[in-house]
């Protein structure tokens, strides 16, 4: 074993595309993930689960989580919209939302009356041209247009196939509104921190795995935590290889924690 993986405390765990593929029916797990986090549980290091999830509310997503077989807690889940609503209540701003109809409880106590940001989500469906201009109008009607994007990935994996995610929507209103979005999620900095706040462990002692190679591996690594990419979920073989270097394991099994069981 490794000398560095001797030191490490904490494991941050995405979720989508590394412990479950989402889909139309709720979707499926991918194998031996539930029982690599009951392993993960069982060996002593703290975990969090590290998701850009915003179709569903925690406690929903939970829900599901826990239908397929795995130990999780909404209490030990870090997700984007939380964060967002910490910040607008933090800085006194009234979102107008483009997101997901299931997330829209998420922002139940915020209030919406004349707007003053616009925050984006994965809003799957609600994704309409009507829509997407309401949230130009009201960035571009701005003096300081404040754009809040939960997370900027590129796309995603369902059973059906890959899907366009929230980044690419993100982009069309930054461009159409010459304003730069502040991400809310991984891979921000911020984001990450208060992942391994919730934990209790520094950077140097945690370790961050997804299939992502810029939102998950890239953030953690500028977060100054190492990162293992997983070649589930949305790995692409070109993507690794042309972003640097990270350690690669086949599927988030239980194969993999016995590194720190030995």
């Amino acid at each position: 074993m490794a000398g560095w993986a001797r030191a490490v405390r904490g494991l941050l765990l995405d979720v989508s595309g590394v412990l479950y593929d989402s889909g139309a029916d709720g979707g499926v797990p991918i194998a031996g993930s539930v029982e690599a986090v009951r392993r993960i549980k069982a060996s002593g290091l703290k975990l969090r689960f590290c998701t850009n999830e915003t179709q569903a509310t925690r406690e929903n997503f939970v829900k599901k989580l826990r239908r397929m077989g795995f130990d999780i807690n909404v209490s030990e889940v870090t997700a984007p919209a939380p964060a967002a609503c910490h910040i607008l209540k933090e800085r006194g701003l009234r979102p107008h939302l483009l997101v997901h109809d299931d997330l829209v409880p998420e922002f139940a106590e915020m209030d919406k009356t004349n707007p003053n940001c616009v925050v984006l989500g994965d809003a799957a469906e609600n994704f309409t041209y009507a829509n997407l201009n309401e949230a130009f109008r009201v960035l571009i009607g701005m003096e300081k247009p404040v754009l809040i994007s939960l997370g900027r990935g590129r796309y995603y994996k369902e059973t059906d196939g890959l899907k366009l995610d929230v980044g690419a929507y993100m982009k069309a209103l930054e461009y159409a509104c010459d304003v730069q979005a502040e991400v809310v999620g991984k891979p921000s900095k911020r984001f990450f921190e208060s992942a391994l706040a919730e934990m209790g462990v520094p950077p140097e002692q945690a370790i961050m795995i997804g299939d992502d190679i810029v939102n998950d591996v890239g953030g953690a690594q500028r977060c100054g935590m190492r990162a293992l990419q997983v070649r589930t979920g949305k790995y692409r073989t070109d993507q690794a290889i042309a972003s640097g270097p990270c350690v690669l394991r086949e599927k988030a099994s239980g194969r993999f924690v016995k590194h720190w069981e030995m």
